[in-house]
């Protein structure tokens, strides 16, 4: 089978990255293993300027749709999905968002997301192109929102792609736990078309026979998720005991599963022929672990003084003071406005809505990230004047400064400066450091992407 891939929400190409194995700026010019024949990225909060997509040409061009028209920067609820390449892999770290259904139909023909909610894109992708394979990203929460039904908005994409003739495999993984280094956990979903070759194989590799009692498959389900299936290849976990799957029927209708579905999804599972299968597994990892040290700029290095931070705004205080108590006078708006502070534990006085009065409290994190340890989970507000910013010790002069811009790459797996340029018509512009900040807290873990490509390459040769 051709390894051609359609990339949505691509944000600056971290599947593009991790499906062509890319680790350096100049490997993005070199042929690729994996075709990309479309690609889209539309960032609606940028009302001037398309930062991401920009940057993504600079690397890897403009494929042109079926017309030969670039549709590649449009809102992807405005394309005509028919107008999009054929392509057999179809990829994406996609918003989480309330994916609830607009109307209570008793079938999901006809249904119609609420606008502005990306997965129905997704669907209207799957239904047009109807491809082979899909591999998608999103926030761990996924599985157990929205807080009010828990386990509905994963139920209705789990039903979407039964209802398309998809099997699905999924797990949360945080990347650290194999080794890389970032703790940053994310649900992948991999899902495939009951007609291939690999959905056939699957079912003959299992140990026990399928059956319509979704009971007897209990054994069958957990060779998948330890053994067989496209995660346990890749990632391995440790034994369980099928007993402990939970399994549940989902809704044949949509708008019944929107309106009353609920169910506890666990960090891996499958969904097969309508049936949910979930179990709770624990990463088997003993191998070498890169960790924010590893990925810091070395003792060789000068970093611009742009990232140091001031020694006014790091400490009010003494530096081993690691918590406040305002609850009986406020400290000045210069002491509060120091990292020391930011970072530390607190006592506030606050009073609700209703006037009731009460005392928050929040625990003191580590002000100085540990060079020993994969880093933290990075955010969009990476940089800011905020508590998940990461703060280090400069490895030449022992300051204390921000995270460069080139680290917050490396720390998502990407070559070095890959956000530094973008392609804005004809001219080539470099991307501002607030930008190339979000791009990397808003990008996956590309080395898990790596890994995955592998396995994908070993079911694609046998298609």
């Amino acid at each position: 089978m051709k390894k051609t891939v359609c990339e949505l929400f691509a944000g600056v190409g971290g599947f593009r990255c991790g499906l062509n194995h890319i680790k350096d700026v100049e490997d993005c010019k070199k042929p690729e293993k994996w075709e990309t024949v479309w690609f889209s990225q539309w960032e609606p909060a940028e009302k001037s300027t398309q930062y991401a997509h920009d940057c993504y040409v600079y690397h890897f061009g403009t494929p042109l749709d079926v017309d030969g028209n670039d549709t590649t920067n449009m809102n992807i609820e405005d394309v005509d999905k028919s107008k999009i390449p054929d392509f057999n892999l179809l990829v994406g770290g996609f918003p989480c968002q309330d994916y609830s259904v607009a109307s209570s139909l008793a079938t999901s023909k006809g249904l119609e997301g609420k606008k502005g909610i990306l997965w129905w894109s997704i669907r209207e992708v799957l239904e047009e192109k109807k491809p082979p394979f899909v591999l998608l990203e999103n926030v761990d929460r996924l599985l157990k929102s929205p807080a009010s039904q828990r386990g509905r908005d994963f139920g209705i994409m789990l039903a979407c792609f039964r209802d398309e003739g998809y099997t699905v495999e999924w797990r949360v993984i945080n990347a650290a736990e194999y080794g890389y280094q970032q703790r940053r956990r994310r649900t992948y979903i991999f899902a495939y078309k009951n007609d291939t070759k690999y959905a056939q194989r699957i079912v003959k590799k299992s140990k026990y026979e399928f059956s319509e009692n979704p009971e007897d498959n209990r054994n069958s389900v957990a060779d998948i998720i330890l053994r067989e299936g496209f995660f346990a290849k890749t990632f391995e976990v440790d034994t369980l005991d099928s007993n402990l799957l939970k399994i549940v029927d989902l809704p044949v209708g949509l708008g019944e599963l929107s309106e009353s579905f609920k169910f506890d999804f666990q960090n891996s599972g499958v969904m097969k022929d309508g049936y949910v299968y979930t179990v709770k597994t624990v990463p088997s990892y003993d191998g070498p672990v890169i960790t924010l040290g590893d990925i810091m700029e070395s003792e060789d290095t000068d970093v611009d003084e742009k990232y140091f931070i001031p020694e006014e705004k790091l400490y009010y205080t003494i530096p081993d003071v690691t918590h406040s108590d305002e609850s009986r006078e406020r400290l000045s708006k210069e002491q509060r406005q120091t990292w020391q502070y930011l970072k530390g534990a607190k006592k506030l006085p606050r009073k609700a809505a209703n006037g009731h009065e009460y005392i928050f409290s929040e625990g003191a994190i580590p002000m100085i990230d540990a060079y020993d340890k994969p880093a933290r989970t990075m955010l969009t507000s990476e940089g800011g004047f905020s508590r998940t910013t990461h703060i280090v010790k400069d490895k030449k002069t022992g300051r204390i400064r921000l995270l460069t811009a080139e680290e917050t790459e490396r720390i998502q797996g990407f070559p070095t400066e890959h956000t530094k340029y973008c392609k804005v018509g004809d001219e080539i512009v470099e991307m501002p450091l607030n930008k190339r900040r979000f791009m990397m807290g808003n990008a996956l873990v590309v080395n898990l992407v790596n890994d995955m490509e592998k396995t994908l390459s070993k079911i694609f040769e046998k298609e």
